[in-house]
């Protein structure tokens, strides 16, 4: 019986690594027992749907694994490390695969939980609190800045720097943002309260009248004693001053608003962390 129909490789990985089997050896694709992996420990996904595991075991039956597995090796002898393809490798459980193709990559633990990270990100795996603890660990485990963090999974850093700030809502937010029953538009909003249980009490009132995001800032401002910004008039936008944001907003990374007056005017820049502050000051500064 030949390598492709023993392992239950389709002509997808053909495609994708064409050649024969010594062909495939040459290239780094290698077959390995589906029990000699374990997975990535530093894997930001903690959860997988059973459901699309299923299907996914299904197609891999039929099919096979269109993508060899990235692993990296263990301390044990002939054992590896997933570095990316988890959900590939539950399902080749689940579909009974005794090996799977992968490829062997030297990498540190940093590298790891990037790969994964930015793999995960690619296919919109990750639930936004997934995210953003990806991006603590990275932050505080590996020391890398916000900016940093940006660069190495294709994000904006204010994007990130978002992302982070979800993981000080309270724990009731965090819980209604991973079921869906919230956005993080709501989450973000709610953050605006300054404990915990303000936070809870705001999120119920959210929940029960349906609120939007919109509605829920509206909300917040008012718990928080501040009065909704007064609508501009229409037909006075200054395009002069929205393009000065935009260009101000792409050089320094940040939220920027202009306000013109009738003599001068005021530009507001906005951060959301003591470590923006510093890279702000530290662009201005170079500027």
């Amino acid at each position: 019986m030949s390598r492709k129909k023993r392992y239950g490789l389709g002509r997808g990985l053909d495609a994708l690594i064409p050649g024969s089997s010594a062909d495939d050896e040459a290239r780094g694709v290698r077959y390995v027992p589906v029990a000699a992996i374990r997975p990535n420990p530093h894997q930001p996904r903690s959860r997988m749907d059973p459901e699309e595991l299923e299907a996914l075991a299904a197609s891999i039956r039929e099919h096979g694994i269109l993508q060899p597995l990235i692993v990296t090796r263990a301390p044990e002898a002939d054992q590896f490390v997933l570095i990316a393809g988890e959900r590939r490798w539950r399902a080749a459980q689940r579909a009974g695969l005794a090996r799977v193709p992968v490829l062997v990559r030297e990498v540190s633990a940093q590298e790891q939980l990037e790969l994964a990270l930015i793999e995960n990100i690619q296919r919109a795996d990750l639930n936004p609190l997934e995210e953003a603890e990806a991006y603590r660990h990275l932050h505080e485990t590996f020391g890398l800045t916000h900016e940093e963090i940006a660069r190495r999974v294709g994000k904006s850093r204010v994007a990130v720097t978002n992302a982070l700030r979800l993981l000080r809502a309270a724990p009731a937010v965090q819980q209604a943002l991973l079921e869906g029953r919230i956005r993080e538009g709501h989450a973000r909003a709610l953050l605006g309260l300054p404990s915990p249980a303000a936070q809870e009490a705001a999120l119920h009132t959210v929940l029960a009248q349906g609120l939007s995001v919109r509605q829920t800032e509206a909300l917040v401002r008012k718990l928080q004693g501040r009065k909704a910004p007064s609508p501009k008039p229409r037909g006075q936008t200054d395009p002069a001053a929205r393009r000065l944001e935009e260009r101000l907003q792409a050089h320094l990374g940040t939220r920027v608003k202009v306000h013109a007056g009738p003599q001068g005017g005021r530009i507001t820049l906005y951060y959301y962390s003591d470590e923006e502050l510093e890279a702000l000051l530290q662009r201005l500064l170079r500027a």
